[in-house]
């Protein structure tokens, strides 16, 4: 048995997992087919199935030493609040004076938001102040 063509065999079948379910291994078994299937072409090429064993061996320890989390790094998605989420830790002006049994409205960004304290901290803000938003609840934002 040539290794060569069970290495390209082998690395195709990975590729095809991967791509087939949808990449739930995280990209992983397409770069390892891809060091496989590496290797046994250039094994044949070289028509040497010592050569093609040794460069899929070193290609997928070199990747899952080094390449994984690099490739990992890239690949996965990031959290980027939006919403109301981007509003937490942002800071606002004061609009209309707001107190604690009694909503006021600030401006974040360019947008007029209703807004009452933080539970615990006691106003009231007037109009011009500054103030940071803690936490939403609903369309209220809540500031300190």
């Amino acid at each position: 048995m040539n290794w060569n063509w069970a290495l390209l065999l082998v690395g195709a079948v990975l590729i095809l997992v991967e791509v087939a379910l949808g990449g739930f291994a995280g990209f992983d078994l397409v770069l390892i087919g891809s060091a496989l299937a590496l290797g046994g072409a250039i094994g044949l090429l070289l028509s040497n199935p010592t050569a093609g064993l040794l460069i899929a061996s070193v290609l997928c320890v070199v990747y899952i030493a080094i390449g994984r989390r690099w490739v990992r790094a890239r690949v996965q998605a990031r959290h980027v609040p939006s919403n109301t989420d981007a509003l937490i830790g942002q800071r606002g002006v004061v609009i209309q004076r707001l107190a604690e049994h009694e909503p006021g409205q600030i401006k974040v960004r360019d947008e007029i938001w209703r807004a009452v304290p933080v539970p615990g901290v006691h106003g009231p803000f007037e109009a011009g102040a500054v103030v940071t938003v803690a936490s939403v609840d609903g369309v209220t934002l809540q500031v300190r």
